[in-house]
């Protein structure tokens, strides 16, 4: 381990947990016109929706943050993913660049650092499960992470509905995992699969 991965805040080794894992998996997705999970996406929509809005969200709310400019999604989405993941890991170990304070209307002034680990860093961890669905790999994650996600959502619910960025409760079984209470939650089928 380097120095400077010695150094790293907690919100950036989280980054790099999650985007490693999310990363293991566009890398052995093969078929990027599979359906996924999510209602009317296809498997490169995943890697699209994770690197173009949150760079999107940063800017709108008035981050100065330089993001190179990425390999095109539709042509090289293991490329995009990557350099996407590494701008963000290098602005989480950017002092400055974590500690601007952004204008949010969600969370009020709040570090950048703060912005993505309230709002993105769950999105990598969420749709790490719809791509691995979709490309038939290991979807299963941490069932204390999803554990703790879900409630924290379900705290928040009438407002994550009214967003518009969550299906409908879906129907889950008595022995359900974490995992899958937590995608049901979101609007997952959890027992969906990619047709033969």
């Amino acid at each position: 381990m380097t120095s400077a991965e010695q150094s790293s805040s907690p919100i950036a080794e989280q980054h790099r947990a999650w985007a490693e894992a999310f990363g293991a998996v566009v890398r052995g997705t093969t078929d990027w016109d599979a359906p996924t999970p999510v209602q009317e996406w296809q498997a490169r929509d995943v890697v699209r929706h994770l690197v173009e809005w949150p760079v999107g969200l940063l800017r709108s709310q008035g981050s100065t943050y330089g993001f190179p400019d990425l390999p095109s999604v539709d042509e090289d989405p293991v490329g995009a993913w990557e350099a996407h993941a590494a701008s963000v890991q290098a602005l989480l170990e950017d002092d400055a660049a974590a500690g601007e304070v952004l204008h949010t209307r969600m969370a009020g002034d709040s570090r950048t650092d703060e912005v993505l680990e309230r709002f993105y860093l769950p999105d990598v961890y969420m749709h790490t499960w719809d791509l691995a669905r979709a490309s038939g790999q290991d979807d299963s994650l941490d069932e204390g992470t999803s554990r703790a996600m879900h409630a924290g959502m379900k705290g928040i619910e009438p407002m994550l509905r009214e967003s518009g960025q969550f299906g409908q409760q879906q129907p889950v079984a008595d022995d359900a995992t974490e995992t899958e209470k937590l995608m049901a939650f979101l609007g997952r089928r959890p027992d969906w699969r990619p047709p033969a």
